[in-house]
């Protein structure tokens, strides 16, 4: 059994040695712990403050390309390594260390495939009152689009075994966190999660700039990632959301005009009926071409996987016949990351 804690870094030469002292090296039911850095384009000397500290392996990009990107490239990384499981958390030691055995504890029992830390937010000092209930606003968003009961969906403290890695595909180049979960809910993948305190406040947030932007670019992601995944329920629910109007328009044309049959006094209710009427059966149509193509969408997530399975396979066989390392290999089989 092998795990790998993945951090992705931008700048985080201060604050990483703190994140990486309370990392653990032992833990029960594992064989071995390793602990891994993905370097977005950092300018300061992260690299060598992760290595001086004890990090066994590093990737990254030679210019930053936001956490979304850096989260998907350490699941990559840690999958080619042959993780078992994948524990992510952040660079600026928001997240207590010491809970990473208790994070992947229901993994190794067999009763998820991915837990997330919930930071329990209404109990964050240093989280403004606004920032709280956005925050359980949000988590409840979530939870309604992803079918899953996740109290903290923004919360990049979270364990992933090795099937459900395989499994997950992030296109959004913002952040991972929601979409993964949909995503999750989508394959039906067994998600808990367990309360947490976090450690104090080191710097402030680089992902959200601003309230009005970070609850902007969410919602713009959560309609993106539900749309993409149930399709169906979204087209439908918007083509049903005109068509009633429409219906109760028409009914509301018909007894006025019986009532006083003269249709110039009511062309305005039957453009209107008309209007509706057409963009209802554009929806209805929307939803069954997205259908079809979600559909395809899963035949491809589901040979990737295979190819993904298919590729480590003959890695590990090549290494074991060359005697390479998995870094030298690894700037062969991935050249958009560079080994540092």
């Amino acid at each position: 059994m092998r795990l790998i804690i993945q951090i992705p870094c931008f700048n985080e030469e201060q604050t990483l040695p703190q994140t990486l002292a309370a990392l653990p090296r032992h833990i029960e039911g594992v064989d071995k712990v390793e602990w891994l850095i993905i370097d977005d384009g950092s300018k300061d000397r992260t690299v060598e403050v992760a290595r001086a500290h004890g990090v066994d392996h590093v990737v990254g990009f030679a210019q930053n390309r936001g956490l979304a990107r850096a989260f998907m490239a350490g699941i990559d990384a840690c999958l080619r390594l042959g993780a078992d499981i994948i524990v992510n958390t952040d660079a600026d030691n928001q997240y207590p260390g010491g809970v990473i055995e208790a994070l992947v504890a229901p993994i190794l029992k067999g009763e998820a495939e991915i837990v997330i830390a919930d930071r329990q937010t209404n109990l964050v000092e240093h989280f403004s009152a606004t920032k709280k209930v956005l925050q359980r606003l949000g988590s409840w968003v979530v939870r309604q689009a992803s079918g899953t009961d996740v109290p903290d969906a923004v919360s990049g403290f979270r364990a992933i075994s090795r099937e459900a890695a395989e499994r997950m595909f992030i296109v959004s180049d913002y952040t991972y966190t929601i979409e993964s979960i949909i995503q999750a809910g989508s394959h039906r993948t067994a998600i808990t999660s367990i309360p947490i305190r976090t450690n104090d406040k080191t710097r402030e947030s680089r992902l959200v700039k601003s309230i009005g932007s970070y609850v902007a670019r969410s919602v713009t992601t959560i309609l993106r990632i539900y749309t993409m995944y149930k399709p169906l329920k979204a087209f439908i629910g918007l083509g049903m959301a005109l068509a009633i109007p429409a219906v109760l328009l028409s009914i509301r044309f018909v007894v006025n005009y019986i009532m006083e049959p003269d249709l110039s006094r009511h062309v305005q209710s039957l453009i209107l009926v008309a209007i509706l009427s057409i963009m209802a059966f554009q929806s209805l149509m929307f939803a069954f071409l997205a259908d079809l193509i979600a559909s395809n969408r899963k035949m491809l997530e589901d040979a990737l996987i295979r190819i993904k399975r298919l590729d480590r396979a003959r890695e590990g066989i090549d290494t074991s016949r060359q005697g390479a390392s998995f870094e030298s290999r690894e700037r062969v089989a991935a050249p958009q990351e560079v080994e540092r």
